[in-house]
């Protein structure tokens, strides 16, 4: 707790000292959280009372409240603009409002908890003053209780491939690395890797990894539509739908079956919260009741409805397949290219495969076909992530190298996360590049005598045509990485936009224009301040007196730097920032930010407005102490955004805002910055 200065304060209309709580967040995590949680303990501590603040930024939750906290409070304020978990406050009293009043109005709430309802946890997401709750997110990603609001079904796919990701990456390395170090290629067909060695059990935990990420998935979208007690029939539906012995069918539904399940699985719980339960039942719906029912329903409704279809088209498929063996080589080449890539894994993936595992003793260029596709998509996405590293972030491209790393040892799910992130542009540039190299390879009668991909089998002699074994692999993945980006800088102005969320009203205004994020770590605030913000970018005089001027102004500033590529580019992104939500905090302040291509490196402006711009703040005060962050989506990291909280915590403090309105010179006002730590 944060003990109040004076013990002996005056008593309050309650007649004694308050133990208090707070959760404070905003949708984007970074000034507005900080600063609400900064007002709310001063004014605690200018009443006498003890309160505790818990922030939910975007590096994850930080000063967390216990379950001990919880039952010694007396009341519990959640100022936030984005879904937090109420359920580990039922029995207290709870008010639930917007961040912006928890840094307007911190006195008013404090007065206001005492008379708040108590929660009762009925198990939906509204709290006490009827804002919109749900769970708080993991560090990085996004929290549950998404409803159904504007880009909900995105928000909650992201959710889902974020967590995902480390299974992918730590599955296929083991399986890859394990095949690389201890696998032989057998005389009768098959790379395997003798059993009760390391390397088998090495392979065996990578094969686990695998087998948990669809799972994975399907349950982390669920739970970010329907909160805790979605992640159970969100996991159980993956499992389900991944093991397709459940239904019949010879091949699992793969990822796109696991975001079938994972949104089914959300929806269906927010759907069973909506049902009026007596009062006594409440406390067990969302731990017991409803991961019961919505379990069942849904495992037994992906078994007997979704099973069946998916086992008829991969038994249909198979036998289609069969009939095509005396056409062109070339066309089959293609066939076989556009389903091996179209699911990486599941039912339409395997069914090209089992088909040319099936024939390989008989018809070894079948498989030849299948082998040089099955490396296209993660060899294509891992380079497309080489070519254009500033269309991806630093997860991206981490797992980019790890999709190369798979793809050499034939592992196609390694391009499973990029699919799921962006399935109308990555499943088509896929498809492309596995339809080129089946054709190649079946134009050049290329023969694989094992039943696996990728230029491991050629490395270890299971191949003939080796030559253009690796010529058609390497011009699909070529048409697969040039396809992926050219697809994304397609639709690139439609992520700019949706890319943030609002941050409220009240922010300070400091534009951000983040092309990428900071990722560059530094020993503390004040050098990475020192760093990203110069003499060269401080104007102590802006000349604009409306916000768009100044932030058109600002980017002008930031241009001097040589790290500028685009200004015109740079005032879009940042304008498009504002339309979300005013970076307008109040007490004069504005911190405007944005996502933008436009910067080469991380840049901070600063400047000074005598007479003050509009900026939109809940205070109705104009800003005069502006910053300007702009920031490339490749560098993103969670070092930006904890300076980005310590400037909003420093910003708060008068003596700080009275300092950097008076230094004289830009030498005077770094050095004030440079009190940031």
């Amino acid at each position: 707790m944060t003990p109040s200065a004076d013990p002996s304060a005056p008593a309050t209309r309650h007649g004694r000292r308050l133990k208090l709580l707070a959760v404070t967040a905003c949708p984007t995590g970074i000034a507005h959280t900080y600063m609400a949680a900064e007002k709310l303990t001063q004014a605690a501590e200018a009443l006498g009372h003890d309160i505790k603040v818990e922030t939910q930024g975007s590096i994850g939750a930080e000063n967390e409240l216990t379950d001990n906290d919880v039952s010694r409070a007396d009341g519990i304020i959640v100022a936030a603009d984005k879904d937090v978990d109420l359920s580990r406050f039922v029995g207290k009293r709870l008010l639930v409002v917007g961040v912006a009043e928890g840094i307007h109005h911190p006195e008013r709430l404090i007065e206001r908890v005492m008379a708040a309802p108590v929660h009762e946890g009925d198990g939906g997401g509204m709290g006490a003053d009827g804002g919109g709750v749900g769970s708080r997110g993991g560090p990085g990603v996004l929290g549950p209780g998404l409803g159904a609001g504007r880009g909900t079904v995105y928000k909650a796919l992201m959710n889902g491939v974020s967590y995902m990701i480390p299974f992918v990456v730590v599955g296929g390395l083991l399986i890859a690395v394990s095949l690389a170090l201890g696998g032989h290629p057998r005389p009768d067909g098959g790379l395997v890797i003798p059993d009760g060695t390391f390397w088998k059990h090495v392979n065996d935990i990578g094969v686990i990894g695998f087998t948990l990420m669809v799972p994975i998935l399907s349950g982390y979208i669920a739970y970010a539509i329907g909160d805790r007690p979605a992640l159970v029939p969100g996991m159980i539906g993956g499992w389900i739908a991944n093991t397709g012995a459940l239904y019949d069918s010879k091949s699992g539904a793969g990822f796109i079956g696991a975001i079938v399940t994972g949104f089914l699985a959300g929806y269906l719980v927010l759907w069973i919260k909506r049902i009026r339960v007596p009062r006594f039942v409440r406390p067990i719906m969302p731990i017991i009741v409803i991961p019961v029912v919505a379990t069942s329903v849904l495992g037994l409704f992906f078994i007997y409805v979704l099973g069946r279809p998916i086992a008829w088209v991969f038994e249909h498929l198979t036998g289609w397949l069969d009939g095509l063996t005396g056409a062109s080589a070339a066309l089959l080449g293609v066939l076989l290219g556009l389903m091996i890539a179209f699911d990486m894994g599941g039912p339409v993936n395997k069914t090209a495969f089992l088909f040319g595992a099936g024939l390989v003793s008989k018809n070894p260029e079948i498989m030849g076909m299948c082998a040089a596709a099955i490396p296209v998509p993660p060899l294509g996405q891992g380079l497309a992530t080489l070519l254009r590293r500033g269309m991806f972030s630093e997860q991206e491209r981490e797992t980019g190298l790890a999709a190369l790393f798979m793809g050499f040892f034939g592992i196609t799910e390694g391009a499973i996360p990029f699919a799921a992130a962006r399935p109308a542009r990555v499943i088509p540039a896929n498809m492309l590049g596995g339809a080129v190299a089946g054709a190649i390879a079946g134009l050049a009668s290329v023969g694989d005598s094992v039943p696996h991909g990728g230029p491991i089998v050629a490395v270890l002699g299971a191949v003939s045509g080796v030559a253009m074994f690796f010529v058609a692999i390497g011009v699909g993945m070529v048409a697969t990485a040039l396809t992926t980006v050219t697809l994304m800088a397609v639709g690139r102005g439609e992520r700019a936009g949706s890319a943030e969320g609002g941050s409220g009203a009240g922010a300070v205004a400091v534009p951000v224009a983040r092309t990428g994020g900071v990722g560059v770590a530094a020993p503390g605030a004040a050098d990475v301040l020192s760093g990203y913000l110069t003499a060269r970018t401080v104007r102590l005089d802006l000349a604009a007196v409306r916000k768009e001027a100044a932030i058109r102004e600002l980017a002008e500033v930031l241009a001097g730097t040589g790290q500028v590529r685009d200004v015109d580019a740079l005032v879009t992104a940042a304008l498009a920032r504002e339309e979300l939500g005013t970076t307008g905090l109040g007490e004069e302040i504005a911190i405007p930010h944005a996502k933008t291509d436009a910067v080469t490196a991380p840049v901070v402006g600063f400047a000074r407005s005598a007479e003050g711009i509009e900026w939109g703040a809940l205070d109705g005060s104009k800003a005069r102490l502006i910053f300007m962050i702009a920031v490339p989506e490749a560098l993103a990291g969670d070092e930006h955004l904890r300076i980005l909280a310590l400037l909003a915590r420093k910003l708060l403090d008068p003596g700080f805002r009275e300092r950097l309105l008076d230094a004289e010179g830009e030498g005077a006002v770094l050095g004030v910055l440079a009190e940031v730590r």
